[in-house]
C-alpha cells in the first residue's frame, strides 16, 4: 500500500515511521511519502495561505497551492481516494478504517488553522474524513491517527494475525467493545485476576470474554 501525505511539517511524522505498526510494515506493505505544499507552491516565498473573502480570522489554504502540489506529484488530480482531514468530514470508525486499508494507494491532505479553501473539498478531495467531533489546529494529528489505524490492519504490522482478529470493533466480537486483559501478578494489593482466566480451561475463558465483551458494549454504549 501507498500512502501519500501533503502537508506544512513533513517532519513531524517522523516519529510516526519509528514506532509499530508504521515501522514494522514501511518498505514492506507500506510505502509512506510526505511532501510539502511550500515545495511546489505558485505563489512567492512560500506562500501557501490567505485571509478568507468576506473577512474573519485565520489563514485558508489555497485551492491553487494544492492543486499545484498534487499536479507537481500525480501530473493533475489522482484517480485514487484523495482525503481531506477536516472536522467536518465522514467520522473515521473501523468500518471506514478497513475500507481504507484495502486501496492500494491513499491519499492524505493536511491544512492548519482554518483549514481549506471549500473549492479543495468540492473538487480535488474524494473523502472528507474527521476523527472526532472536535477542533484541532492541523489535520497532521489526524493524518497520523488514520494511517496508525490503517496500518496496523497489513500483514506483518502486529506481529500475528490474532493480534488484530478479536479486538474493540472488530467482527470477531461484533463491533463491539473488547473484553478485559489481565497479566502478571495474579494477585496486587488484594486485585485478584478472575478465577476464570487461572483455571486454564481455553473454552470457559472463550466464553467470559465474550460475555465481558457483551456486557462492557451494553454498559457503555447505554
Amino acid at each position: 500500500m501507498q500512502i501519500d501525505v501533503f502537508t506544512l511539517v513533513p517532519h513531524a511524522f517522523a516519529w510516526l515511521t519509528e514506532q509499530r505498526p508504521v515501522a514494522a510494515v514501511l518498505g514492506a506493505g507500506l510505502e509512506l511519502r510526505l511532501f510539502n505544499y511550500r515545495d511546489t507552491t505558485p505563489l512567492r516565498a512560500g506562500q501557501v495561505d490567505d485571509a478568507p473573502y468576506g473577512g474573519g480570522a485565520g489563514m485558508v489554504l489555497r485551492v491553487d497551492v494544492v492543486a499545484a502540489a498534487l499536479d507537481a506529484v500525480y501530473g493533475g488530480v489522482p484517480e485514487h481516494r484523495v482525503v481531506a482531514l477536516t472536522p467536518q468530514g465522514r467520522q473515521l470508525d473501523q468500518p471506514l478504517v478497513e475500507e481504507l486499508a484495502a486501496d492500494e494507494r491513499l491519499t492524505l491532505l493536511s491544512a492548519r488553522f482554518e483549514g481549506f479553501d471549500e473549492r479543495v473539498l468540492e473538487h480535488l478531495v474524494t473523502d472528507p474524513i474527521s476523527i472526532g467531533p472536535y477542533v484541532l489546529s492541523n489535520g497532521d494529528l489526524p493524518a497520523m491517527v488514520l494511517i496508525d489505524a490503517v496500518a496496523r490492519l497489513l500483514p506483518g504490522a502486529l506481529g500475528g494475525e490474532e493480534s488484530a482478529r478479536e479486538e474493540t470493533f472488530s467482527a470477531e466480537l461484533n463491533g463491539g467493545f473488547e473484553y478485559p486483559h489481565y497479566t502478571r501478578p495474579a494477585e496486587f494489593r488484594g486485585w485478584r485476576v478472575p478465577d476464570v482466566l487461572l483455571s486454564g480451561n481455553h473454552g470457559r475463558n472463550a466464553a467470559w470474554r465474550r460475555e465481558e465483551s457483551r456486557r462492557r458494549t451494553g454498559a457503555r454504549r447505554s
